[in-house]
């Protein structure tokens, strides 16, 4: 029996980008599993999750765990509790795991913000990421990186051979498509929503550029009254652009709390474009749900967006409040060109599955057993 360890003890509420990735990774796989393979999911069932995790079965095995990835315990006491299996292959979506394992080890990174954006995060906490990651490095046989960008960026830093380290998107999930009218305006009800707004989604940590958003929005010349909402995870160490917005008495910007995750579908299918400007994505799943939920996209010509709107967006130099403003602009008042980017970003979604990822991360894991 080949046996797949897939470490999901990220899949909790403390991780929401990565618990959504662990979780959709997990569902996905268990379908492409072939006769004598099973998934064997390291779980941490003491914390609170609004992640599924496929449930046992022939295929799938649980192994529960309270420790976490933050207790320095884990070095010795997950590799304890794995002797147990014969396990083919480890892979941890997380750089804080235990680095010595008797198999194969496999690492997911997402992105390097704290290298790449230095200033946005703490000296304490960019020591620990640049140590950590690279002992997980130092100690892995094979790194997925979410996108081509990020592949690049970790093998410039770290000086990873080529071969060693490959490119699996992710997906949106299932649940992003065109809403019903009714549907929508329910949500435009519960949230006290304008017929027509621009739509930002996302949390206001720095590298999200929210302060040039709102000064670009400033700018935006409308033929008819538009409001753009700014919703997501909101982090009170970073009040600027809230600040910005009311030193401009600008009152055509909304800031939303956290939307609900059925609500998001809805949300994104009423605004009539979705803009996202940030600095540094290594994949950038906003933008892919907005396309999957049939809404124009303006977006940022950095990183990892580019890999995923395609020619299906509209992008501009997140550096350039004016270029933001005009690609904005474009999209409020030529009807023509948002119908075309709405089209073909409906079918740029159509590209990305949890299907493939799985079936991708699939071919990794079979051919570290076929060489070890």
């Amino acid at each position: 029996m080949t046996l797949f360890c897939l470490d999901s003890r990220t899949a909790t509420n403390h991780f929401p980008g990565i618990g959504r990735t662990v979780s959709n990774l997990a569902q996905a796989i268990v379908p492409e599993l072939a006769d004598g393979e099973q998934l064997l999911l390291l779980r941490d069932p003491s914390r609170p999750s609004r992640w599924l995790l496929p449930p046992e079965s022939e295929k799938v095995m649980w192994l529960n765990t309270a420790v976490s990835p933050f207790s320095l315990s884990q070095q010795w006491q997950i590799p304890c509790r794995l002797k147990q299996f014969d396990i083919t292959v480890y892979h941890s979506p997380y750089y804080l795991m235990p680095y010595r394992l008797p198999c194969p080890i496999i690492l997911t990174l997402y992105d390097l913000i704290p290298q790449k954006y230095p200033e946005y995060v703490s000296a304490r906490a960019r020591l620990i990421f640049r140590l950590t990651t690279k002992l997980a490095m130092r100690n892995n046989t094979r790194v997925i990186a979410i996108s081509e960008a990020t592949r690049q960026d970790v093998m410039a830093a770290y000086h990873v051979p080529p071969e060693k380290i490959t490119a699996v998107p992710l997906a949106p999930d299932p649940h992003f498509h065109p809403q019903s009218a009714a549907e929508i305006e329910r949500i435009r009800q519960k949230h006290s929503l304008p017929e027509a707004y621009a739509l930002y989604l996302g949390s206001n940590k720095p590298h999200k550029n929210l302060e040039r958003l709102v000064q670009a929005w400033a700018m935006v010349t409308r033929e008819t009254p538009h409001t753009l909402v700014i919703a997501g995870a909101w982090d009170g160490r970073y009040p600027q652009a809230k600040e910005l917005a009311a030193q401009k008495q600008t009152s055509d910007i909304r800031f939303l709390e956290p939307v609900d995750e059925a609500d998001l579908p809805a949300l994104y299918s009423g605004a009539q474009l979705f803009v996202f400007p940030s600095l540094y994505e290594g994949f950038g799943l906003p933008v892919i749900e907005a396309m999957a939920c049939g809404t124009a996209v303006t977006c940022a010509h950095t990183s990892g967006l580019p890999e995923v709107g395609g020619d299906a967006a509209l992008y501009f130099d997140p550096l350039n409040i004016a270029d933001m403003a005009r690609q904005i602009n474009r999209l409020l008042t030529d009807a023509p060109l948002w119908e075309e980017l709405a089209a073909k970003g409906l079918a740029q979604s159509q590209k990305f599955s949890w299907q493939t990822t799985a079936a991708a991360t699939l071919q990794i894991y079979r051919s570290l057993n076929t060489e070890y």
